[in-house]
Parts: C-alpha cells; sequence; structure tokens
C-alpha cells in the first residue's frame, strides 16, 4: 500500500511540473504571436509611408 501512496503522489508531481510547463508555453505561444502582429502592422505602415513619400515627390 505504501509503494501505490509513493507512487501515486511522484506521479501527480510529475502531472503538476507537465501542466505548469504547459501553461508557460501557451503563455509564450500568445506573447510571441501578439508581438509578431504588432512587428508586421508596423513594417506595413512604415511600407505605406514611404510609397505615399514616392507618389508626392513624382
Amino acid at each position: 500500500m505504501n509503494n501505490l501512496i509513493s507512487f501515486v503522489n511522484s506521479f501527480l508531481s510529475y502531472l503538476l511540473v507537465m501542466a505548469v510547463i504547459v501553461v508557460l508555453a501557451g503563455i509564450a505561444i500568445f506573447i510571441g504571436i501578439k508581438l509578431r502582429k504588432s512587428k508586421n502592422a508596423k513594417a506595413e505602415q512604415m511600407q505605406n509611408d514611404s510609397e505615399q513619400e514616392l507618389e508626392q515627390k513624382a
């Protein structure tokens, strides 16, 4: 019986560690997507500004 309790304790401990890792990975993915979208929007805005300046000079 003592071995079963020890096994369940270890199993739940590893399960908790895995859950924490999954949550951290999810947060990292969310932040990465958000930063990439922001960078893409900024680059698109700069490209549009450059095109407008070229049109004004022509």
